[in-house]
């Protein structure tokens, strides 16, 4: 059974195998990433692992402080059709709860090509990311606060929430257009739109 099977993974010793096996597949550590979508392993149970809102990996109730570690098992993670984020091998599958996103982007840069702005993010375990039609952002207004969250798409169904610092640099390069008739308060890149909030939304919440 799933559970039986697991008792040999929530160990260290389990959990050691495991970081072997992912290191296995992504050649020590280069920057090509493993064809985790074409796995196809069983499913072996669920790990006492957890991706906290602020990007910290916590193991077993303990964060993970090991930089080169969390970038392994980054370049592992994948989200099903299910709406559960796992560690993928050739292997074995196994789950992991995510409180929010499943990376944070923790810096921005702003450039120009061909008259239209790009904006690149740098996530918490070193991903580069273009936003743009391929990669795009969403907005959710979170809470009683009306709390402003960006999410941009990294790959498969994963997603890195934008760090509140880096939130207040995307929110600078906004601006307002109008689409389908009504004011957005939109932000682009790459030649894509992103509409943020309604543009008398965004004014009534900035008094």
């Amino acid at each position: 059974m799933a559970s039986e099977t697991l008792k040999a993974t929530t160990d260290a010793a389990g959990l050691a195998a495991l970081i072997s096996r992912a290191a296995a597949q992504t050649e020590g550590g280069k920057a090509s990433l493993p064809p985790v979508d074409r796995w196809e392993p069983p499913f072996c149970g669920d790990l006492d692992m957890e991706i906290r809102a602020d990007g910290t990996w916590f193991y077993m109730g303990t964060p993970i402080g090991r930089a080169p570690l969390v970038r392994l098992f980054s370049t592992v993670l994948r989200k099903d059709e299910d709406g559960k984020t796992y560690l993928v091998t050739p292997v074995e599958k196994v789950g992991i709860r995510i409180q929010d996103a499943h990376f944070v982007a923790v810096e921005m840069s702003a450039t120009e090509i061909d008259g239209a702005q790009v904006l690149t993010f740098r996530t918490n375990v070193g991903d580069v990311v273009e936003a743009g039609g391929e990669h795009p952002l969403r907005f959710v207004i979170h809470g009683e606060n009306h709390e402003l969250k960006p999410y941009l798409h990294v790959r498969g169904r994963l997603e890195a929430l934008v760090s509140r610092a880096v939130m207040y640099d995307l929110v600078e390069k906004g601006e307002v257009r109008e689409i389908d008739g009504r004011a957005m308060f939109v932000v682009t890149s790459g030649g894509a739109v992103f509409p943020v909030m309604p543009a008398d939304e965004l004014e009534r919440l900035s008094r």
